[in-house]
């Protein structure tokens, strides 16, 4: 008869309420057994509307209890070392959101907990936005589609923080997010699971444009310390390729996230918010749409890996602490060159 898992939730964010909690509640054998919020009503909110059995107001109150086997940590980065380490040194298995930590330290100090306790599953919560083509790409890569790879073009934007009066958010928030800036680190690993390449040097610039804003309902302004704009240029330690980074919060009208892989026979196209995925020839002005392989074709399982792995000792798929320390790598070397003014930063100092 298989076990029952006794899963916790430390933080309740709109990210668990929406993906984990539905994900877990959906895998037989999984028990939702007590929630941490922010506070007592928006635990005990959280609890009613998802069946959890315990709404508690401490969330070291669910890494001391014994009898809970798992925990998925949804708060805001700010929290996820603390909770993580102490949640192995517990004895209990750990789904992280992304992002990994508030900084490379973080990640790093996590990924020797999890090292200790290699008995126990570690998961970071991986990017969602290639799942479904993953497999498609890599093939056409790895079958030279594109000849020898050159560059990639990275590009997320949005108008979400082009208006000045826009509520301040945890995003924004140094203290929260840390050293994360929009989307900069989940991208990285969509693409590190692609081409598997570190980078050798990176340059980065950013801008603040709106130097203060609001919480909802409070008087007080909160200072913005994270770029609403970031570009990075760089290349890869294991090639002479480049790559191209653009993150914006300003650009108003439709919101893009694309990938470009460009080589010597032609590009990949990916765009990632309509999951559409084009292979482009040199010297041809068409391009041919690709369907994924349905056979390899994942959509979200992150819950159901991470029971998986608990269940199975199968290895983590996606995203492991490994990866996660590799993208707050580069997460880390981004704000080192932002902070220092825009200089070019090495991987080898990190």
């Amino acid at each position: 008869m298989m076990k029952t898992l006794r899963v916790g939730f430390i933080g309740a964010g709109a990210n668990t309420r929406k993906m984990h909690l539905p994900g877990f509640k959906a895998i037989e054998g999984v028990e939702l057994c007590a929630v941490a919020n922010r506070s007592r009503a928006s635990s005990t909110a959280v609890a009613e509307e998802f069946g959890i059995a315990s709404a508690v107001d401490d969330w070291r109150a669910i890494i001391a209890d014994p009898t809970i086997d798992a925990v998925c940590i949804g708060t805001w980065p700010y929290l996820h070392a603390e909770a993580s380490i102490a949640a192995l040194e517990a004895g209990k298995h750990v789904l992280c959101e992304a992002r990994m930590a508030a900084d490379l330290k973080e990640a790093r100090a996590m990924l020797a907990a999890s090292k200790a306790n290699p008995q126990l599953v570690a998961q970071v919560v991986p990017a969602p936005f290639s799942l479904n083509y993953d497999s498609k790409i890599c093939e056409l890569l790895n079958a030279g589609a594109i000849g020898d790879f050159l560059e990639v073009r990275v590009m997320h934007t949005s108008g979400s923080l082009a208006d000045p009066h826009a509520p301040m958010t945890w995003r924004s928030d140094r203290e929260l997010s840390g050293k994360n800036i929009l989307t900069m680190g989940i991208l990285y690993e969509t693409l590190l699971r692609w081409l598997g390449m570190d980078p050798e040097w990176l340059i980065a610039d950013g801008a603040v444009f709106q130097d203060e804003r609001f919480y909802p309902g409070s008087a007080a302004a909160s200072k913005v310390e994270i770029p609403d704009s970031l570009s990075i240029v760089g290349r890869f330690a294991e090639s002479a390729a480049r790559f191209m980074y653009h993150f914006s919060g300003v650009e108003s009208g439709p919101a893009t996230m694309e990938f470009c892989l460009n080589g010597t026979k032609g590009s990949l196209y990916f765009d990632a918010l309509n999951e559409k995925l084009f292979l482009r020839e040199v010297n041809q002005s068409s391009q041919v749409e690709v369907a994924p392989d349905l056979s390899e074709a994942v959509g979200w399982q992150g819950e159901s890996d991470f029971v998986n792995s608990i269940r199975t000792g199968a290895p983590v798929r996606l995203t492991s602490f490994e990866a996660g320390v590799r993208y707050m790598t580069f997460t880390e070397m981004v704000h080192d060159s932002l902070n220092a003014g825009g200089v070019r930063v090495a991987i080898s100092s990190y």
